[in-house]
């Protein structure tokens, strides 16, 4: 018995993980795309970990100083502050992402709908918890964007008695309420999401449509015994895509700091710095947006002056609709284009909140007619309509997994040439923003051509011989397996060797200062070779002959 199998053995026997009821899952599932809440749970862990890091030296009476002082004065400050933010940044995005690819796949049926409405309300949650820990950082933007939510709080009567408890005397730079309600949301988030987990693990993943066509779509005891346990191919795959997201919630904003000079209508998405203090006079020089994930509804506030109106299209329509769409939906259909009127509806939210977003980011409190209301929503309304009343579901061909579509592969090459130039000119002009450029270009490379390269490798033998006996081809198929997972083992050994490099290297950089963010570059690189690593483990060990490419 190998040492890894004894290992497992081990903590197996001593933590009781072969009795936890959790989902076995079947090979074609080990995807990221059916991994997507574990995304979303890898950047909130990560989130609360560097939040707890940053409450040790965060003083609420004092926003933004405290905040100038972490990233000046503590140890490695500005890596945790900067990647604390990009983690909810991260966490928002996926959150959006996994509820909307459930919403299409007819996640939310029976016997889903309780777990369906758990996660919109941690989206909320979500949403709300990021606005006020934004607001922790008390610069000018940060109080721009509370003054808009006191704003239209106090615009109701009735509820401007919430103005103090929610937050405080924030006009005078005393954060002590909203971070207290912060940590309360970030509280009640942790809670939903172990119900959340046991849920999930109870209903298990969505099955595919080709073996679960109809809703409810669960597998039986006797279907779900037969796939792998959850210890431990569950564990390690997850594991691989934590510290993959991990990785990059580190690496992007860290190589952000370094981007200077960026246009006013970049900086609540690329700028992981505080603006200024909200009596300076640069503050005044300063366009104040809301927080991106807001920039939808700050723009909806243009639209009208009644705020119950702003509300009730904003906020309370959206979300009631989220909430009942279980109970409005009674079919056993999955297929969205069985499902067009919900299908519709569903395309049409995506597309008004990025459209509505972008119109808020580039004019921000510009008041819009009632015409120019209609004009921009009704097309593409009109447009998703007649799609929709065309496209009808049909089986489509299954297309060789070898092949690469012409704007993948303009893709890769787009971001080769970049990671080439950017290599050129680190070694033309070595500095902290040319090396750190060059990093996150190279892990884009990176990633790419893992991709690239397993859709060039795996070819499906039997078809490039057809008159090969069927042995024959399952030997071919069995060595060429064997070969890749020799590969496989050649790049971890690799992967472990530029690991040790970057870490014994990592301790000479300054602590604070201006190079500190190579720091959480560095890390967040090692992150992501130890997570593909991981998943390269889970290849070589679990992979079978049998089962499709991950």
């Amino acid at each position: 018995m190998s040492l890894g199998k004894r290992v497992s053995n081990w903590f197996a026997e001593r933590l009781g993980l072969d009795d936890l009821p959790f989902f076995k899952t079947p090979d074609y599932m080990f995807h990221a795309n059916e991994w997507l809440g574990a995304l979303v749970a890898a950047s909130f862990i990560y989130t609360v970990i560097s939040g707890l890091i940053l409450l040790l030296y965060y003083n609420a009476a004092a926003g933004y100083q405290s905040t100038e002082a972490i990233i000046n004065q503590v140890p490695y400050g500005s890596v945790v502050l900067y990647s604390h933010l990009y983690g909810s940044y991260a966490m928002i995005i996926l959150a959006y992402v996994h509820m909307f690819r459930n919403y299409f796949v007819g996640a939310y049926k029976k016997p889903r709908e309780l777990l369906w409405i758990l996660g919109v309300l941690m989206l909320v949650l979500t949403l709300g918890a990021s606005f006020l820990g934004y607001s922790l950082i008390g610069d000018a933007l940060a109080v721009s964007a509370v003054d808009v939510g006191a704003g239209i709080i106090t615009s109701i009567p009735q509820l401007s008695f919430l103005i103090p408890i929610i937050f405080g005397n924030y006009d005078t730079g005393d954060y002590t309420r909203v971070l207290a309600l912060h940590i309360i949301l970030v509280a009640l988030i942790g809670l939903l999401f172990v119900f959340h987990f046991f849920l999930a693990e109870h209903y298990g993943m969505m099955p595919s449509r080709k073996v679960k066509p109809k809703a409810p779509a669960v597998y039986t005891k006797e279907e779900w015994s037969k796939f792998n346990p959850w210890w431990p191919r569950n564990f390690v795959y997850m594991s691989s895509l934590v510290f993959m997201t991990w990785g990059f919630i580190l690496a992007i904003p860290n190589a952000l700091a370094y981007l200077n000079g960026l246009p006013q209508y970049f900086n609540p998405f690329m700028n992981p710095k505080p603006a200024p203090p909200p009596n300076s006079p640069a503050a005044a020089h300063i366009t104040t947006y809301p927080p991106w994930f807001f920039l939808f509804l700050y723009k909806i506030a243009d639209f009208t002056s009644d705020v119950v109106v702003f509300l009730m299209i904003g906020v309370i329509i959206p979300l009631i609709y989220l909430l009942i769409v279980p109970f409005l939906d009674r079919t056993d259909e999955l297929h969205p284009l069985r499902r067009k009127v919900f299908s519709g509806i569903g395309i049409l939210m995506i597309t008004y909140l990025i459209q509505t977003s972008l119109w808020g980011d580039l004019a921000p409190g510009v008041q819009v007619s009632v015409k120019d209301q209609v004009i921009a929503y009704l097309v593409p309304a009109i447009i998703v309509a007649l799609g929709l009343t065309f496209l009808n579901p049909m089986e489509q061909k299954v297309r060789p997994s070898s092949a690469i579509s012409p704007m993948t592969s303009i893709l890769f090459v787009v971001i080769s040439l970049l990671f080439s130039g950017a290599v050129v000119q680190l070694i033309d002009y070595p500095s902290p923003l040319t090396f750190s450029i060059a990093m996150f270009l190279g892990s884009l490379f990176f990633l790419g051509a893992r991709s690239m390269g397993r859709l060039v490798l795996n070819k499906n033998v039997s078809r490039s011989v057809p008159n090969r006996p069927v042995s024959e081809v399952k030997t071919s198929v069995t060595i060429s397996n064997e070969k890749k997972k020799r590969l496989a083992e050649v790049i971890m050994s690799i992967l472990f060797v530029l690991v040790v490099v970057i870490v014994a290297q990592m301790w000479t950089i300054p602590p604070t200062g201006y190079a500190s963010n190579l720091f959480g570059v560095d890390l967040g690189l090692v992150f992501l070779m130890l997570g593909e690593s991981i998943s390269l483990y889970h290849y070589v060990v679990y992979k079978k002959p049998t089962e499709k490419e991950e």
